[in-house]
């Protein structure tokens, strides 16, 4: 029986941002603070019969460390498209990036662990 696989890979980054647009003022996310994020990209579907693969990982990785490259240690907003660098916008932001190189992407995750805080992004079909 052929079932469907699902694939993630995980990285994680380091980055300030501020939410300054968003909140009052006086809020706490109004000023400049950091997190550590976890984001996890899931992709699905069948394996292939001579590899045994769903996606080789090893291209998922170098795509990944691309997009952490553009992140890590960073302001978020000041990079282009992460203006308003909330959870949702980020996840947002990792989908658009990866989407068109794996279109077996169907949900990326970001997670706040220290805070409990993470966002999963489904875009509808």
């Amino acid at each position: 029986m052929m079932g469907i696989f699902e694939i993630y890979q995980d990285f994680r980054f380091e980055s300030a941002h501020h939410l300054a647009s968003n909140v009052p003022i006086g809020h706490p996310y109004s000023r400049i603070h950091g997190h550590s994020f976890r984001v996890r990209v899931c992709l699905h579907g069948t394996s292939d019969a001579t590899t045994g693969w769903v996606i080789d990982l090893g291209i998922l990785e170098l795509a990944l460390a691309d997009l952490r490259s553009q992140i890590d240690h960073n302001l978020l907003n000041d990079v282009p498209g992460l203006e308003c660098p909330t959870l949702e916008n980020i996840s947002k932001w990792v989908w658009e990036h990866l989407h068109p190189q794996f279109p077996s992407l169907f949900r990326v995750e970001v997670h706040r662990d220290s805070c409990g805080h993470g966002c999963v992004y489904m875009p509808r079909s």
